[in-house]
């Protein structure tokens, strides 16, 4: 480990910013919040991190690390304890002011704030919630905010937190309590899910009530004050909070005004989201859809994400230095996702026991559709909405004009592809009026090769296959050489 002393808050920067790109749960806000008089700054429901939104605008947060010092040894991360990294951390007040000088240059539209664990769990969410305080009540920040929350840390500083976030997270890790064991065994799969079930719990029961439920948490007093004394009930407080309502106005003004945030205050408004590492333990796709299946079931998630190992670590238990992330089965994760949550499809219905691997070269929901020819061709002028949605070329928004403009007219295929169905792949599968658009072959084999006419971006060993197979954790040309 190098550590040191004296660093500037561009170095700092340099070392947090880099550290955070591991971590990829960001992603829309999922929250309107209009400026006021008296603070800087709003969010949006369609802002995303460094991407497109919806409306065609490239918007970003500043995404670091509160820290990269860490007392844990997972042996999947760059950060762990034992990695010789320089070692870097931001007080509260550099995170804030970093966070308003790139706002005010319209550099960014808010703060994605994540951490290692620097001395406790306790100590690190404490750490993230000054930064939150002084970013919200002396800052008067109303942009968006997404942290995360340190699994272990007391329930009262999640709480808190989740009072001034738009969106919170807890990391996943792994896929199974079986593979944390083995790479991360100082952590459980309880500890994390604990969190997790407390917002889910928090936003239900919060969602649309007054700013006393905010005074009920213990974020702010009767009498207006930050309740510093409240942090007194963890095991081994760092006294942190000490003197922070001397540093700015007292938040009793703030509440008592009409434009302030605290009118405005929603327990984690955007809701939450996790992320997994895929590749660096042995799990099957089936037992990965699985997991990310219970978790929106379970815990209401608005997100989960997958992040493909990069090998940084050396380890028998891991993958070599040399493999390649498995990119591609990351993509065929984010597919099969989208149809679990837009779709109508369960996890059973694109893998299962018997087929536990995604198509190397076909999408989950093209091979779902070959693999149930039986109920295909759909007449698109009479199938329902979930019938539509499962047609290869029809999306959610192409499936909703087609249900609307059908009620004025008989549709046609030069209609449907106006509407925005990507008729290259639907036409195997639909028909107007009773006919196909041409005369094609219902056969699973015949479809199969004629779809792999129009690749999709393959990788460049499997662009002259002529055939078709299954993943396999096995398989070397998909798992670890995929780029």
């Amino acid at each position: 480990m190098v550590i040191q002393e004296n660093m500037s808050i561009e170095e700092k920067l340099s070392i947090l910013s880099d550290a955070a790109k591991y971590d990829v749960a960001c992603t829309s806000s999922g929250v309107d919040r209009k400026g006021s008089n008296d603070g800087i700054g709003s969010a949006a429901a369609c802002g995303i991190c460094h991407t497109f939104s919806q409306d065609g605008r490239c918007v970003s947060l500043l995404k670091i690390l509160f820290t990269n010092e860490c007392i844990f040894d997972c042996k999947y991360c760059v950060n762990r304890k034992s990695n010789d990294v320089k070692r870097a951390s931001f007080t509260p007040e550099e995170v804030c002011d970093l966070t308003m000088e790139f706002y005010r240059r319209n550099y960014i539209e808010g703060l994605f704030l994540s951490s290692g664990i620097l001395v406790s769990p306790d100590y690190t969410m404490e750490l993230i919630y000054k930064t939150l305080v002084l970013l919200r009540y002396q800052y008067k920040f109303n942009g968006y905010i997404h942290v995360k929350a340190i699994p272990g840390a007391d329930r009262e500083l999640i709480e808190k937190a989740g009072w001034l976030a738009d969106r919170m997270s807890i990391n996943l890790e792994l896929p199974t309590s079986e593979g944390l064991k083995e790479l991360a065994p100082h952590k459980n799969r309880k500890n994390i899910l604990k969190p997790m079930k407390q917002i889910q719990l928090g936003i239900h029961e919060n969602k649309g009530k007054s700013i006393a439920m905010k005074e009920q948490a213990g974020i702010i007093g009767l009498d207006g004050n930050i309740l510093s004394s409240s942090i007194s009930n963890i095991s081994k407080p760092s006294m942190l909070m000490e003197g922070i309502d001397q540093n700015y106005d007292n938040p009793l003004a703030l509440v008592n005004r009409k434009q302030s945030y605290q009118k405005k205050a929603r327990f984690v408004p955007a809701g939450q989201s996790t992320q997994m590492i895929i590749g660096a333990t042995p799990e099957t796709d089936y037992q990965v859809l699985s997991v990310t299946d219970s978790l929106y079931k379970k815990f209401d998630l608005k997100r989960v994400f997958y992040s493909a190992y990069v090998p940084i670590n050396e380890d028998k238990l891991l993958p070599s230095l040399e493999a390649k992330p498995p990119l591609l089965r990351e993509h065929r994760l984010y597919q099969a996702d989208w149809l679990l949550r837009f779709y109508g499809f369960e996890a059973d219905e694109i893998l299962n026991e018997e087929n536990p691997y995604f198509n190397v070269l076909l999408d989950p929901k093209c091979n779902w559709a070959l693999k149930h020819l039986e109920q295909f061709p759909v007449e698109v002028n009479r199938a329902d909405y979930y019938t539509l949605l499962r047609v290869p070329g029809i999306g959610v928004n192409s499936a909703r004009r087609i249900i609307r403009a059908r009620k004025m007219a008989t549709l046609t295929f030069d209609d449907l592809k106006k509407m925005g169905v990507v008729l290259k792949r639907a036409l195997y599968f639909i028909t107007c009026s009773g006919k196909m658009m041409y005369p094609v072959k219902i056969d699973e084999d015949y479809i199969t090769k004629q779809m792999l006419e129009v690749k999709e971006r393959l990788p460049e060993q499997l662009k002259d296959v002529n055939s078709y197979k299954q993943l396999s954790m096995f398989d070397t040309n998909y798992q670890w050489s995929v780029q």
